[in-house]
């Protein structure tokens, strides 16, 4: 049986919102990412450059995530994170999104993620063959916290 094995936590800040509307697939959203950090004994960094998250919400209350943002660890290296995902629209989630002041916690929702990651830089090459699984919530500013497991075979 694989192993889960905590590999580091990272924060993205939302800076806005873009209500596309219904769609073929669901309502549509856009969330604008910008800013945040990554701390783990083998990345450590920042989120830089454009990122965000294009939410898909079906009509059984969960949306689908799309992710993309991209991390500068302190050593000068970027790493490319795709996070596709489900995350529960609870009414906790959706205060926070509403500007609300209570932060939710892991696991009081399903907020579940397969994280994909690639860079170029040799130091790092490890995440290119890794497959990842991860887990988010979202706290006031608003902003969504993530811990991220890779899985030992």
């Amino acid at each position: 049986m694989p192993e889960l094995i905590k590999e580091f936590e990272y924060h993205v800040n939302i800076s806005g919102t873009d209500d596309v509307g219904m769609g073929p697939s669901g309502r549509r959203i856009v969330v604008a990412g910008v800013g945040g950090e990554v701390a783990g004994d083998r990345v450590k960094g920042t989120i830089v450059g454009a990122g965000g998250d294009w939410l898909r919400i079906g009509e059984d209350g969960f949306a689908r995530l799309d992710a993309r943002n991209t991390v500068q660890t302190v050593d000068g290296a970027r790493i490319y994170i795709e996070t596709c995902g489900i995350l529960e629209l609870t009414s906790a989630i959706m205060e926070i999104l509403g500007g609300g002041d209570a932060p939710t916690q892991f696991g009081e929702q399903y907020f579940v993620t397969t994280p994909r990651m690639e860079t170029g830089d040799d130091r790092y090459a490890w995440v290119n063959q890794t497959v990842f699984v991860g887990e988010g919530r979202l706290v006031p500013g608003p902003r969504v916290e993530f811990r991220l497991f890779r899985v030992a075979g």
